[in-house]
């Protein structure tokens, strides 16, 4: 198949888990075409049969902002005639399904068919879709979408909540590779971090207010009174300046580590302990996955497709959203028992490959084969 996929380059899941995707069907003889602004960044050039269509933005003064949708449908149009697409999967709604419908109607003045497969993340549905200003355009996008594809059950309902959505929602949850995780810690990056018996509590996000990374500082705090620990937080974004200032004011600075943001983070992960997110929602919870792939309990809020993903009691455990008490307990009951501990990795882990890409694959490529048929 002829396989077009459109995705945002950055950091965030919807990225990453759109190029897993797309590498793990080229890997299988499908000829999978990209369309970005830029080269997503987990995108290489060593995998056969994939190939990156970059879409251009003019510059005009007459614009206050470049129309970016505008030329993004003008690409899709470009890349459907010239590539002989068979598909479209558009990841993340805004403002890629809005795009993608109009790039349909104009392949239909050409004869040209179209289908596009819009799979909904998250932060698209329950933040910026609910802007008024984009309500009416994405709840149109998403019910002229030939199929709709969400990430959690938690998700899907938040869907049907919020918008006039007509569609049937298939639920097929994020993934990852689980060969891509290791089975021991790394020993360089021990040899960097970990100092004599501490223990290593990690998070990973993108540092926004919904993360409620003061919720991590301060759960780290008590552990800190239970154990020699230290926290390592990757990634940057706009909560980094009140963190490092809690930092100051609970006097936790020698014992946290900003480490910024890192390409992957399948190295560090294999270090840490426990992995602390205490998110305000989470639509899914990719990297809690991406923890207990690494064989490292995860210590999370109740909200949103998290207890889809964190099992309470077997892969860590769950406490509502700003318990910090309740969290710093179950960490450091986990700490203090190495048999539990142990179980629980062995849990995370076992739990992990239940979302391997292997098991999520052919559920797309299922939704992909109906087209053409």
């Amino acid at each position: 198949m002829n396989i077009g996929i459109i995705c945002f380059p950055t950091f965030g899941g919807s990225g990453v888990v759109a190029t897993h995707l797309g590498k793990a069907l080229a890997l299988k003889g499908h000829h999978v075409h990209f369309i970005s602004y830029e080269k997503p960044f987990k995108l290489d050039d060593s995998t056969e049969n994939l190939y990156f269509h970059k879409v251009l933005i003019s510059d005009y003064a007459l614009f206050d902002y470049p129309p970016y949708e505008h030329s993004l449908t003008n690409k899709i149009v470009d890349v459907a005639q010239a590539e002989k697409l068979d598909l479209l999967h558009v990841h993340y709604a805004i403002p890629h399904a809005s795009a993608a419908y109009m790039a349909q109607q104009i392949l239909k003045t050409k004869k040209i068919k179209l289908p596009f497969i819009t799979t909904l993340h998250g932060t698209d549905i329950t933040l910026v879709g609910n802007d008024p200003s984009a309500n009416e355009v994405i709840t149109f996008a998403m019910n002229q979408s030939t199929v709709l594809t969400a990430v959690s059950e938690s998700l899907k309902n938040d869907t049907y909540t919020n918008f006039n959505v007509k569609k049937e929602i298939q639920v097929i949850p994020n993934f990852i590779c689980c060969n891509d995780y290791l089975d021991q810690p790394d020993s360089e990056l021990s040899e960097i971090y970990v100092d004599g018996d501490e223990k290593i509590i990690m998070h990973v996000s993108n540092f926004r207010k919904v993360k409620r990374i003061e919720d991590v500082v301060k759960v780290f705090g008590l552990i800190k009174q239970s154990f020699n620990a230290k926290l390592l937080l990757i990634g940057d974004g706009p909560e980094r300046a009140k963190i490092q200032n809690l930092c100051e004011q609970l006097k936790l600075c020698d014992h946290i580590k900003m480490v910024g943001k890192l390409k992957s983070t399948d190295k560090i992960l294999s270090i840490a302990d426990l992995f602390l997110l205490t998110s305000e929602t989470e639509s899914f919870g990719l990297v809690a996955l991406e923890a207990m792939a690494s064989r490292v309990p995860v210590i999370s809020t109740n909200s949103g497709g998290l207890p889809e993903v964190n099992i309470n009691g077997k892969t860590g455990y769950l406490s509502n959203v700003g318990n910090i008490e309740e969290m710093a307990k179950n960490a450091i009951s986990l700490l203090k028992d190495e048999a539990m501990l142990k179980q629980f990795k062995e849990n995370s882990r076992k739990h992990a490959e239940t979302f391997d890409i292997k098991k999520i694959l052919p559920q797309y490529e299922a939704i992909y084969h109906r087209f053409l048929q």
